[in-house]
Parts: C-alpha cells; structure tokens; sequence
C-alpha cells in the first residue's frame, strides 16, 4: 500500500502548479465549488493544508473561518505549506493509528487532505482556465476512500448530492460527480 506522504507528494506538484497560475485578476472568480470565490477557495486550501499537517502530528485543529492568506508571495507559501503537508505525513507512523477530533484512522485523515488537494486544485484550475489532470495513484486512492466517506460527507454537508454522468466517464470525472461537482463545470461566458 502506498504510503500517504508519497501520494501528497505526486498530488502536490500539479496544485502548486495551477496556484502559480492563478492570475490576481481572477481571485473574484466564482469556482464549480459554488459557495467559493476563488480567493476564498485559495484560503480555504491553505486552511486544510495547514490543519492536516496538524492531524498528521496527533495535534488538534480548529477549522472556523479561514484567515485571508492571499497576500504577499501567497503562491510561494502555498508551495512551502504543501511541502511541510507532505513532511507531516512522511513522519513514521502518521499514516497508522487515529487522527483527528473524530478518532479516524489515520489513513482516512490522510485521504480526506489527499482528495481535498485534489479536488480544490480542479476547481481552481477550471475556474481560471487551466488544465489539471490527476495522478492515476493518486485517482486510485482517493476514488475508493471518497466514495466511503461520501455518506457522511453529505450528511456534514461537505458534498453535495452526487452529480450525473454518463455512461463510461472517467475515473476523476467519477469522483468530482461523487463530490457534487459538474464535471463539465466551465466558468460563466468561457
């Protein structure tokens, strides 16, 4: 079994990629995650990769509002945060045992990060006119650990109810259905 830290590692280079991408003038650019701009998805990110180097160390997380961290060199810290997510999880034994508030296996912990890097990287890149395509290990864990946590994901109001697709569509056109997401989603007037 592949080791958390090193799907994060796969998964990190091509969201650190459209982050670099993202133009300024696009930061009030609605995204397929409705109830984010793209600003706000870029802080809700950096609050996820923050918090779960947290989770990865047995540490407790408050997940309140998300500071507003798109200032400054935001796009280099982005990738000096999702470094230390993947060192977090590179620890001996965080992928083992529990994490979280929750009492979750650490695994699932690391799966939900796995699959929120993933996701969110999407919607950012499709709402400002990237292209982003996951890793096929990454897409063979997070596909399966996804569709498990979907229940509850739903009831927490995480997903939304899962979007139809047609007949033979894609592994990650699957799991964004799955999340509540329109695969197809393109930004207003693209």
């Amino acid at each position: 079994m592949t080791k958390i830290s090193e799907l994060l590692e796969t998964a990190v280079g091509p969201a650190v990629t459209v982050l670099d991408g993202i133009d300024d003038n696009s930061l009030e650019a609605p995204t397929p995650c409705a109830e984010y701009d793209v600003r706000a998805l870029i802080n809700h990110l950096f609050q996820v990769i923050v918090n779960f180097q947290a989770l990865a160390a047995r540490e407790d997380v408050e997940f309140g509002a998300a500071p507003d961290v798109v200032t400054g060199n935001w796009r280099a810290r982005f990738g000096e945060e999702a470094a230390r997510l993947v060192a977090a999880w590179a620890v001996p034994g965080a992928d083992e045992g529990t994490a979280g508030a929750m009492g979750l296996p650490a695994r699932t912990v690391g799966n939900m990060v796995l699959g929120d890097l993933t996701v969110h990287a999407w919607d950012l890149a499709r709402a400002t006119g990237q292209e982003f395509a996951p890793d096929a290990s990454v897409l063979d864990e997070i596909g399966p650990g996804l569709a498990a946590m979907a229940p509850m994901a739903r009831e927490a109001k995480v997903f939304g109810e899962p979007h139809p697709v047609p007949d033979g569509a894609g592994p990650f056109e699957q799991v964004l259905a799955l999340t509540g997401r329109d695969p197809g989603w393109r930004p207003p007037g693209a």
